[in-house]
Parts: structure tokens; C-alpha cells; sequence
């Protein structure tokens, strides 16, 4: 594993439970609990960024082997934004089940 699959592999654990986290307080109601938002926010993180290089060809850029600080960025704002979303939809469908 290369120095930029590295720190892409961290970027998105950390943004993905970071935030799931955030999602989870943002919806203090409906949130899963701190460990599954982490949890489901990292795996929404990570599913997020392969959807994202799927889309964009986002291999071929990795495959330079140098991070450089814009998709560092890009990989921050998919994980975060995938891994919340993640944790929203399952939270709205495990509170939609309840109800019925």
C-alpha cells in the first residue's frame, strides 16, 4: 500500500464516522447511538468514496501515488457527506419500522 492509498484509507474513516457522528447529533431523536453512527458513517464514508471514483475515474487519479491537498479535500467532503447521509436514511428507515 503507497503513502496516498494510506491516507486516503485514514481520510475516510475518520470523515466517514465523523460525520455519521454529526448526523447522529443533528437528529438527536432518531440517532443510532454513537457507536453504530460511527460505525454506519464510515462504512456510508467509504461506500461514498468508491461511488464517487467509480463516477469520476478517481482510480486513475489515485494511481499517481502523490496526495495532494485538493483530494484530500474532495476525500474529506465524499466520506463526510456520504457517511451522515448513510446514517439519516438508516436512522428515517429503522424509525419508520417502529411505527408500524
Amino acid at each position: 500500500m503507497d503513502l496516498a492509498s494510506l491516507i486516503n484509507l485514514i481520510v475516510t474513516i475518520v470523515s466517514g464516522g465523523a460525520g455519521g457522528n454529526i448526523a447522529g447529533a443533528l437528529m438527536k431523536d432518531k440517532s443510532l447511538g454513537g457507536l453504530w453512527n460511527t460505525i454506519i458513517g464510515i462504512l456510508g464514508g467509504a461506500g461514498g468514496q468508491a461511488l464517487l471514483g467509480a463516477l469520476t475515474g478517481g482510480a486513475a487519479a489515485a494511481a499517481t501515488g502523490t496526495p495532494d491537498l485538493a483530494s484530500i479535500i474532495k476525500d474529506i467532503a465524499t466520506s463526510g457527506i456520504s457517511g451522515g447521509a448513510i446514517v439519516g436514511i438508516i436512522a428515517w428507515i429503522k424509525n419508520a419500522m417502529n411505527k408500524s
